[in-house]
């Protein structure tokens, strides 16, 4: 079967620029466990997991059959005031896996939506609890938490907002912990940081305790370039959201289902969110789904008044979605069968070594890296992001797929990847680099 490439134009290409795309695009026509198949016939070794999301491989038989037969089985049930068995199930066995009491499961489409309805449900357990002046959120510089008003106003990437505004008016933002001088080419977590948790004091000091509903940031900022959390950072935003009455929010889409080696990122840092948002690795990309995390005390909180009142007055048309359930579960069992989280965490020294061979690569300023992720910075060459667009673009010649973030080459390979292939990965980058300097 051939792609037909006649006609480009009608497509609206999300974040990509459309004109260069065009004059030589990019297509792809098929894909199978570690590999892209390109409609020129080439075959493409997938390092970035398609999109932080693929975790389990492309195209398990047993998702797409599971898919399949649930279409056939139900194609659709509305979420509002009616269910499904599957649903419930998954958001069973998503409660059992999740650390701590985040033990209530609110479904969505994407890691957007999950974004912006962990907001919304931050902002309704203040006010059902009676302090409604709880409205102000916090996210960090460089965060990224998707591209709905929401997740925009709370995400600290400047050209995610600079055509749209501000979005929300009560946000504010943490300082970020990217620090070359005192970080650079860390592995793992580094040992520098951990105060910068305290920059959450100065907007406490700023806006008021009594005015701050939620800080949300990512365990790993992934999209960002792969920022790796100081050691002690995270359990120090813990005690200071608990010790002024802050709801703390991990946004786990990308951290979540195994990519730090551990089901979230909550479980390797042991730190448990009071929200835990995640989509991606959820259905391995199957099939679009998100899932908000909540504990107890933040469902219970809303779980009140009359019976046959709706307490939280959102959701969608597609939450839930019978397909989607089904992609998931089978999802979980693979994950679970083949203990691809534990096979992450055993890989990730040999992974460590791997990509810190790049530490003298030609323009590579920084190498960082945590469970199966890492972030080679090149040095800003004729604008930002120049360089390593022409590293991106180069690996692709040479056969393998990897992710441009500004200054930043991410990696971020399926968790079936195989150390031949790791080395093969980090080799290309180490040939691109050398090929553009």
């Amino acid at each position: 079967m051939t792609t037909s490439t006649n006609d480009l134009s009608a497509y609206w290409m999300p974040f990509t620029a459309n004109r260069q795309f065009k004059a030589a695009p990019r297509l792809v026509a098929g894909a199978k466990d570690m590999t892209y198949r390109m409609a020129d016939g080439r075959e493409i070794l997938d390092g970035t997991s398609g999109l932080w999301c693929v975790n389990a491989g492309h195209c398990r038989e047993e998702i797409t059959r599971a898919i399949a037969a649930q279409a056939a089985r139900l194609d659709y049930a509305t979420a509002f005031q009616m269910g499904h068995g599957a649903v419930f199930d998954l958001a069973s066995r998503l409660a059992a896996l999740a650390p701590g009491d985040l033990d209530h499961v609110f479904f969505v489409n994407s890691g957007s939506e999950a974004v912006d309805t962990a907001l919304k449900i931050a902002l309704a357990y203040h006010q059902a609890r009676g302090d409604s002046r709880r409205v102000r959120l916090i996210g960090r510089e460089r965060g990224y938490h998707g591209v709905n008003f929401g997740g925009m106003a709370v995400g600290g990437i400047g050209n995610n907002r600079k055509q749209f505004g501000p979005g929300l008016g009560t946000v504010d933002h943490l300082i970020h912990t990217h620090d070359l001088g005192h970080n650079a080419f860390s592995r793992g977590q580094p040992a520098w940081g951990a105060h910068l948790a305290d920059d959450l004091l100065r907007l406490i000091a700023l806006h008021d305790a009594s005015t701050i509903a939620a800080v949300i940031v990512e365990p790993m900022a992934g999209s960002t370039g792969v920022l790796v959390p100081p050691m002690g950072y995270l359990e120090r935003l813990r005690e200071i959201c608990d010790a002024h009455g802050i709801l703390l929010i991990f946004d786990e889409v990308i951290t979540g289902y195994g990519r730090l080696g551990a089901p979230f990122a909550a479980d390797r840092f042991a730190v448990v969110p009071d929200l835990m948002t995640t989509a991606k690795g959820l259905t391995n990309a199957a099939v679009p789904m998100g899932a908000v995390f909540a504990r107890a005390h933040v469902h219970d909180a809303l779980m009140t008044g009359p019976e046959n009142v709706i307490e939280l007055f959102h959701g969608y048309t597609y939450s839930g979605h019978p397909l989607a359930c089904a992609a998931a579960l089978a999802t979980l069992d693979i994950y679970a069968r083949d203990n691809l989280f534990a096979r992450a965490r055993e890989l990730e020294p040999y992974f460590e070594d791997a990509v810190h061979r790049l530490d003298d690569a030609p323009g590579v300023i920084d190498v960082r890296n945590i469970g199966l992720a890492a972030g080679i910075e090149f040095k800003t060459e004729g604008g930002v992001g120049a360089r390593a667009y022409k590293v991106f673009l180069k690996c692709l010649e040479l056969g393998v797929l990897t992710r441009q973030a500004g200054d930043v080459i991410a990696i971020s390979p399926p968790l079936i990847v195989s150390r031949e292939e790791i080395d093969r990965l980090v080799d290309t980058i180490a040939e691109a680099a050398a090929a553009t300097a």
